[in-house]
């Protein structure tokens, strides 16, 4: 039946006057125009097509073909999806659904992203789903459906966990009620697409007819035509009326029900509210007590709760945990390692007892009391305030830099339509930086150099991996605080760090590269060091977080023993993008390698979880020879400390919940390798800047006219001068463009011309290719410092 038949079943009072109408003159309804089509505009045919989400009559249940990411291997395969009361499970065929499930996930605390115009992404906490659909429009339609069963779920979660006495769950009655206002609701919405369709279409007739009108010639047709325009005047005139009143029943029904909703969307709001301060105090609260556990003097420390995976598994595709299917193959280099837990031994018995020792170190354990000189005791800082003493620069630097003007912006305005770009192509306002660039933030990583200063006096290639990788992790101890980003370094720009006599060190940063960015940099330490890297930032907006991944390996090399250490960088991300406080995480995992001994350090970066009771910002790892042998397990955290404990004793425990069997590691006392500086005061009005941080921005005389230290719009951000650093952040990157678009041009002209064009060249690094590696790397070729001396920066680029 049609839409005009669809009427005679229900509606209100004015919907029966126009059936009653309709049924009094039929030909006018149909004379000299087509029938009405049974569904106008295409509306309520068959199910969706293809693999659109098809609804099951009288229920919430959604079922589709979607295309799943499995492996790299095999790429996206077409799986049977079904939505149904807030969970989302597949199958590889329909048929499966009676006896074989591959995968479920909650939608109650799933997050719901989308990458491009076909992909979903699905997380839940370890799980994550990626899905594609066959078009926009079908992606659209998945959306919906889940969007509204995760709403329902959270929904019905809340009313089933709500004790508070608050306000009573809803009772059979209010579910009716609410039924049945949605259902008067849909009904009303059918007459006014009814009454639009029939007023369009007697619209249409009356003009037609008032045209014909103006063309009679006999006098005689004169009166039927006109009698006919009366007709069809009169008709149109009663749809008109029937609209009207089918508007103005809905508008009362809409607003009689508007308070009712808006109250009950203000108290789940409010809920919500709570429920997130409820939990951040909570973890705050449990951090603090745990914290203070662990501080308190009296409590044994025979044992310490470190359990960790020595080893973790290679991450899934696209980086994050999938679901696989159960064909799936595993190429899993990792997945055996097994897991491992610490314990303090007694140092006395191992003294009586050390010729019966499984002789997973080498030597006594009393070695480890000779090896004071270099391991600090645990009761101790490592760089305490009088090891600081004993290293006061020379020259007197500045303390502190104009507080942060108190501009508020809000950043999803400007990143919203950013998602999945690369955070070096989103044009960012000065109000989201720090006044650092980042080849400054690259040469901060250097704050804590003593620690490779006091590797160059250890003898033994395993103590010294122990330095390394307290050094690795003390890099990431600026970031806990420093949620803006720094400044994006123009091509050309340099960064100097010259404290060779204050420090023992000098370093020299160039941005190498501008699509992708790269970095270059290199540092020589005069106590027997050196360390360079290559660093490219890879960065990708999510919506509600923003993963940033550098690229490329740090090379460190001991100039009088060889030992040559090779690592890389964890992922960084940044939570909160949307809604709530910005925070950062480090999670991921360094494995260390010393090329001459091949002595190895795996370490693993903990992600950080309200829920767990692991410690925040955990780290922990195990340091073993080129036979594999465990020497020592480092644990701490990355914001805080590193500790190292020498084990004395290896042996075999029980099997973990996931089939791995755990190795027990008796070790000594730890001692603390590192811990992190107080930051200066009044830190949280200058950026959190650490007081290396202070003073890597202040002027300097003799610097290159590319130096980081001259860039105008950094200069006026940190003078607090934002509008003018926004304006001349401006003209430097488009400055940046109309070079970049010149050197294109002759590309272009040389390839015309047949000639070899080589495009940028850096400056003071030059490409080669890393003997231990094998890739192709930024190296550091000499003259920067030599030209510093002589004063002759004829060769610098005007960039600024």
């Amino acid at each position: 039946m049609g839409k005009a038949a669809a009427l005679c079943g229900g509606g209100g009072n004015s919907t029966r006057g126009l059936v009653s109408l309709l049924s009094a003159v039929p030909c006018l309804a149909c004379q000299e125009l087509p029938a009405m089509s049974a569904e106008p505009g295409g509306r309520g045919g068959g199910g969706p097509a293809g693999g659109a989400p098809a609804a099951a009559p009288g229920s919430d249940t959604y079922k589709g073909w979607l295309f799943k990411w499995t492996n790299y291997l095999k790429g996206y395969q077409r799986r049977w999806f079904v939505l149904s009361n807030g969970l989302l499970s597949y199958y590889r065929t329909q048929a499966e659904m009676a006896h074989t499930c591959r995968g479920t996930i909650n939608l109650s605390t799933a997050h719901i992203d989308t990458e491009d115009s076909c992909n979903i992404v699905l997380s839940n906490g370890g799980r994550t789903y990626h899905l594609k659909a066959s078009s926009e429009v079908e992606r659209q339609r998945w959306v919906t459906a889940l969007e509204l069963a995760k709403a329902k779920a959270i929904r019905l979660r809340n009313n089933q966990s709500d004790d508070s006495g608050d306000e009573e769950p809803a009772s059979q009655s209010d579910k009716g009620e609410l039924h049945s206002t949605l259902k008067s609701l849909s009904s009303k919405l059918e007459d006014l697409s009814t009454c639009n369709d029939l007023i369009a279409k007697h619209g249409a007739a009356l003009q037609r007819s008032l045209s014909e009108l103006e063309n009679l010639k006999l006098p005689a047709e004169s009166g039927e035509k006109i009698k006919a325009v009366n007709e069809r005047a009169t008709l149109f005139r009663i749809t008109s009326n029937a609209m009207i009143n089918a508007c103005r029943d809905f508008l009362e029904l809409a607003e009689s029900h508007s308070r009712k909703w808006q109250r009950a969307l203000q108290y789940e709001r409010e809920q919500r509210i709570r429920l997130e301060e409820t939990i951040e105090q909570l973890a705050k609260q449990h951090n603090s007590l745990e914290r203070a556990c662990r501080g308190a003097p009296g409590l044994p420390s025979s044992t310490t709760g470190i359990t960790s995976t020595a080893k973790g598994s290679v991450q899934s595709a696209k980086g994050e945990a999938s679901d696989e299917d159960e064909e799936t193959e595993y190429f899993d280099a990792m997945e055996d390692a097994p897991a491992f837990i610490t314990v303090t031994a007694d140092p006395k018995h191992h003294r009586r007892s050390g010729s019966n020792l499984s002789g997973a170190s080498e030597g006594h354990p009393e070695e480890w009391n000779l090896e004071d000189s270099v391991f600090e005791s645990s009761n101790q800082s490592s760089y305490n305030e009088s090891t600081c003493k004993d290293l006061l620069p020379k020259k007197r630097r500045r303390t502190r830099i104009p507080d942060k003007p108190n501009y508020s912006l809000n950043l999803w305005s400007i990143m919203k339509n950013c998602i999945g770009k690369e955070l070096s192509k989103i044009p960012m306002p000065v109000n989201f930086n720090e006044p650092l660039s980042m080849l400054q933030r690259l040469t901060e990583d250097l704050e804590y150099h003593e620690l490779l200063d006091k590797a160059v006096k250890c003898e033994s290639s395993t103590e010294q991996m122990c330095f390394v990788a307290a050094f690795s992790v003390s890099s990431y101890s600026t970031t806990v605080h420093r949620t803006a980003k720094p400044f994006n370094p123009l091509l050309g720009e340099t960064y100097e760090l010259d404290r060779l006599e204050e420090l023992g060190f000098r370093s020299l940063c160039e941005q190498v590269s501008h699509h992708p960015p790269a970095a270059a940099h290199h540092v020589y330490s005069k106590r027997g060091w050196t360390l360079w890297q290559e660093i490219t930032i890879a960065s990708k907006f999510r919506g509600k977080y923003l993963s940033i991944m550098p690229l490329g390996a740090i090379h460190l090399e001991f100039h009088s023993s060889g030992n040559h250490y090779v690592w890389r960088k964890v992922t960084s991300t940044v939570h909160n993008i949307i809604v709530g406080k910005l925070w950062i995480d480090q999670s991921g995992e360094i494995e260390i390698v010393n090329h001459k001994s091949k002595d190895k350090c795996q370490l693993k970066f903990t992600p950080y979880s309200y829920f767990s009771r692991d410690v925040p910002r955990k780290v922990t790892g195990v340091v073993s020879d080129a036979d594999g042998k465990a020497h020592y397990v480092m644990s701490g955290t990355w914001d805080e400390k590193m500790e190292c404990s020498k084990i004395v004793q290896s042996s075999h425990g029980s099997t973990s919940t996931e089939g791995k069997q755990k190795t027990v590691y008796q070790t000594l006392t730890p001692k603390v390798l590192w811990r992190k500086y107080p930051l200066p005061e009044n830190a949280e009005n200058m950026y959190f800047f650490s007081d290396l941080a202070l003073t890597l921005n202040e002027p300097e005389e003799w610097v290159a006219p590319t130096d980081s230290r001259l860039r105008p719009d950094q200069r006026l951000m940190e003078s607090g001068r934002w509008d003018e650093a926004n304006v001349e952040k401006q003209r430097l990157e488009e400055k940046q463009r109309a070079v970049r678009r010149r050197r294109e041009a002759e590309a272009v002209e040389a390839l015309e011309e047949g000639k070899d064009y080589e495009g940028y060249i850096p400056l003071w690094f030059e490409r080669k290719v890393d003997a231990v590696t094998g890739e192709l790397i930024c190296v550091y070729k000499g003259g920067y410092w030599e030209a510093k001396d002589k004063q002759d920066w004829s060769m610098c680029p005007d960039i600024f």
